[in-house]
């Protein structure tokens, strides 16, 4: 060929007359891709002259020079260059190194250079391929996170990224440069699977990661169940709290600050509220990789109603107000007290006040307090009075050194209470060693009281309050009996003593006397007459009656009681009488008395009628004595209390004794004056 060029340029020459020049021309691709080991050639052919001049240059560097048709080579690594005889250059057992982009120049002397231009791609196998990351997981909202891929051996001509088995485009969320895929501020969306397509002309190789994004806690969802703005104690509730992220958050939660522990899953179960728990509650979720860390609150309100219901009262403030007061503590909240009656506008919580001094119309006059509460409304009311009359109340008592001590008390009926002022002789009573006066002025203490001094006197007590005051009079009295009886069993056995004393007497006991035989008992049946009074019994100073045992129902006793007052004894009571026929008074006893003999005459006459008569239809009659008849018939009345049961019938309140009016019972007994007449 290149002979049929020069006779070309030779034909050329003899018919135009001109000269060819030096050309030359790639015979091949100008762009040559080799196997690395393999021998690869870049070739060229020349014209125009015969014995060009080459050379071979490496970028700027000269790697191979060289005269057409002369084999030596100068500058050359020659056992992986070699010289072809039409300029071209052979690379023997191509390395690596040896990429690049390769010039040639062909000269002549006297003529221009001509020049070709080869890029040399020189591949090797892959082998040994892996995709790696910055880190380990991508963290959303970070600056980047990096994918490069690596080989150990083998280099690629083209690399492609897919997303999911999508290709990735260079752009500003992804950037391709190199062996890297660059995520810029990795989203949640980023995580998946990510493939890199390594390809030469000799080989590829598929590499595949799943990147996580790691993200959140974000948007926590705290919920209350049972969805409600307000619980009440007792009840119960479930607290949880949700978010996304990746890994899923861990749940912590704390009350008012505290750390309590979860009933399971994140979340608090709360039994049996007490507003004790209300508060706040805080959801913290982190995220255990990034250590990121949400916390939201959540606030629950537990109420409870105060116990049982307000409370109404009134006071008196400094003698002339009335302060008024409702009382209803406790709950959650606290109730709203009001009273609306004394201030439209004015209120307070739990325990609540409010001071008047235009007192006068407020008497009689309901005054109600409004209690309040989100679980319950009542209310209370209260009445304010001025003191009622009263009678006062005497007590006494007696210490171990029989010393007495007598208290007056004046309550009026009253509200708000009232105060009392105690006055004797004009003149007010303080507390001393004399007088002593409780703290609520209601009670007045006498000590060492003498029932046979001026301490019996009238003591007044004036009851005040804001609205008005009332006065009462006491006259204290020395021990008295005012009245006293005597009632005896159905068996007539046992005998109960009754007595009263007047209001203002000074008592500290009472001795219960008797005269007549003594009571029997078990340990003691036999009888002894008491002549005289003796003392039975003493009783206390609010004792008023006491049942005396043992008594004969044949036998005649005499009662009486002793008031006493410390060692001063008052003057006895009068003497009770029971017994036979005790239940007639003194003039019917001595009626009864009377008439005796009358009916003992007129039962003989009738018993000597009978007599006759018999004697005359069944024997002869005999004289009989009279002394005999007579003694017969004092046989049969013996007992009058049975001629008065047989004839006479006295009704039950016989046994109910009066006071002895009148001097002993006559001793008449007519069947002693008959027998002693014979």
């Amino acid at each position: 060929m290149q002979t049929l060029f020069s006779l070309i340029c030779v034909l050329l020459f003899f018919t135009a007359g001109n000269v060819c020049y030096l050309s030359i021309s790639p015979t091949g691709p100008v762009s040559v891709e080799a196997l690395a080991g393999t021998n690869v050639t870049l070739g060229v052919s020349h014209a125009g002259v015969s014995r060009p001049e080459v050379m071979w240059f490496m970028g700027d560097r000269l790697i191979a020079r060289w005269t057409v048709g002369d084999g030596s080579l100068s500058g050359v690594a020659l056992d992986v260059l070699k010289s072809e005889q039409d300029g071209s250059l052979t690379f023997r057992n191509v390395s690596l190194s040896y990429n690049g982009t390769y010039t040639v120049e062909m000269t002549q002397i006297g003529e221009a250079k001509v020049s070709a231009t080869f890029d040399l791609f020189v591949y090797d196998i892959i082998k040994n391929a892996s995709l790696l990351t910055d880190s380990d997981d991508a963290v959303e909202g970070e600056a980047k996170f990096t994918l490069f891929y690596s080989t150990m051996r083998g280099e690629a001509k083209e690399v492609r990224w897919l997303f999911n088995g999508l290709q990735v485009k260079n752009a500003s969320h992804y950037s391709i440069a190199g062996k890297k895929l660059t995520i810029n501020q990795p989203r949640r969306s980023d995580a998946g699977r990510y493939t890199v397509l390594l390809t030469n002309p000799f080989s590829n190789e598929t590499l595949h990661r799943n990147i996580t994004v790691l993200y959140g806690p974000d948007k926590p969802v705290l919920k209350v169940s049972p969805t409600k703005a307000v619980f009440v104690s007792g009840e119960s509730l479930f607290l949880s709290c949700q978010a996304e992220g990746e890994p899923a958050p861990s749940t912590s939660w704390f009350f008012n600050g505290e750390s309590i522990a979860p009933s399971g899953s994140g979340t608090v179960h709360l039994t049996n509220l007490k507003t004790s728990q209300s508060g706040v509650y805080t959801c913290v979720m982190v995220n255990t990789r990034t250590q990121a860390t949400l916390q939201r609150n959540l606030t629950v309100i537990i109420y409870e109603a105060p116990s049982g219901g307000p409370a109404c009262s009134v006071q008196a403030v400094n003698g002339a107000l009335l302060q008024f007061l409702c009382l209803w503590p406790g709950g959650a909240p606290e109730a709203q007290l009001s009273f609306p009656g004394l201030s439209h506008n004015a209120s307070g919580y739990g325990n609540y006040s409010i001071t008047i001094s235009d007192t006068q119309r407020l008497h009689g006059q309901e005054i109600i307090c409004k209690a309040e509460h989100p679980l319950n409304q009542t209310q209370c009311s209260v009445i304010p009075r001025a003191p009622v009359g009263f009678l006062p109340v005497i007590l006494t008592s007696m210490s171990e050194d029989e010393r007495t001590t007598v208290v007056i008390h004046c309550s009026a009926e009253a509200t708000p209470e009232a105060l009392v002022r105690w006055i004797k002789n004009g003149d007010r009573l303080q507390t001393g060693s004399k007088y002593q006066i409780s703290a609520n002025t209601t009670q007045l203490f006498i000590h060492d009281f003498n029932a046979t001094s001026s301490d019996l006197d009238t003591y007044t007590c004036t009851a005040i309050n804001p609205l008005g005051n009332t006065t009462a009079d006491t006259t204290l009295l020395g021990p008295q009996i005012s009245n006293s009886s005597v009632f005896l069993s159905d068996d007539q056995a046992e005998v109960t003593v009754a007595w009263h004393v007047p209001l203002t007497s000074v008592i500290t006991g009472f001795d219960i006397q008797m005269k007549g035989p003594e009571l029997s008992s078990p340990s003691q049946p036999k009888r002894n007459i008491m002549t005289d009074f003796h003392t039975i019994r003493l009783m206390p100073a609010s004792a008023r009656n006491t049942t005396v045992s043992g008594i004969d129902p044949e036998s005649t006793y005499y009662f009486r009681i002793i008031p006493k007052a410390g060692r001063t004894a008052g003057e006895p009571s009068e003497q009770r009488r029971i017994g036979p026929a005790a239940g007639l008074s003194g003039a019917s006893i001595a009626a009864v008395a009377a008439g005796i003999p009358c009916a003992v005459l007129l039962l003989l006459v009738l018993l000597g009628f009978i007599y006759c008569g018999t004697r005359a239809d069944r024997s002869p009659r005999y004289p009989v004595s009279r002394a005999v008849e007579k003694v017969v018939v004092c046989r049969s009345t013996l007992k009058p209390q049975n001629l008065l049961r047989g004839r006479l019938k006295p009704p039950p309140e016989y046994r109910l004794q009066q006071p002895e009016r009148s001097g002993p019972l006559p001793s008449v007994n007519p069947c002693v004056r008959m027998a002693t007449r014979v």
